[in-house]
């Protein structure tokens, strides 16, 4: 990122130390009010615009809204990244991992479709519904 603003490395700083979670807009203004750094709601949406241009934050559009959530790699060609949503529970877990790039390049050349991994969401049940559902079995 070539410029940037206060507001814009508050709510990357706000992001980065809750990179485990996917947050609202308004999560991240009730977060930076709370740490006496007061961001207006416009403020904060063009921020998230701007750092999910850089390739800093992943945006999730769900029924409930959007959600941004953390991303510590740049926009630079970095394809191996991408987000994974239980459907139980509703925990988006942001996942760097090559091993999909054969599925990539196969949708490619074969398919004529390219993926955009920073926008793909996988849909399934984590670990631990997985294990609470295992659990409930019994």
């Amino acid at each position: 990122m070539a410029y940037s603003t206060k507001q814009q490395q508050a709510v990357l700083r706000c992001l980065e130390a809750r990179r485990d979670q996917s947050l609202t807009a308004a999560d991240l203004a009730e977060d930076l009010r709370r740490e006496g750094c007061p961001v207006g709601l416009a403020t904060i949406y063009r921020q998230l615009e701007k750092l999910e241009s850089a390739g800093r934050v992943h945006k999730v559009n769900t029924e409930e809204g959007a959600f941004y959530q953390f991303c510590g790699h740049d926009d630079s060609g970095h394809r191996d990244c991408f987000l994974l949503k239980c459907s139980r529970c509703g925990r988006i877990r942001h996942l760097d991992c090559s091993h999909l790039q054969g599925l990539y390049d196969h949708l490619e050349k074969e398919h004529h479709f390219r993926i955009d991994p920073r926008g793909t969401l996988f849909t399934g049940i984590c670990d631990l519904c997985a294990k609470e559902e295992s659990h409930g079995d019994e």
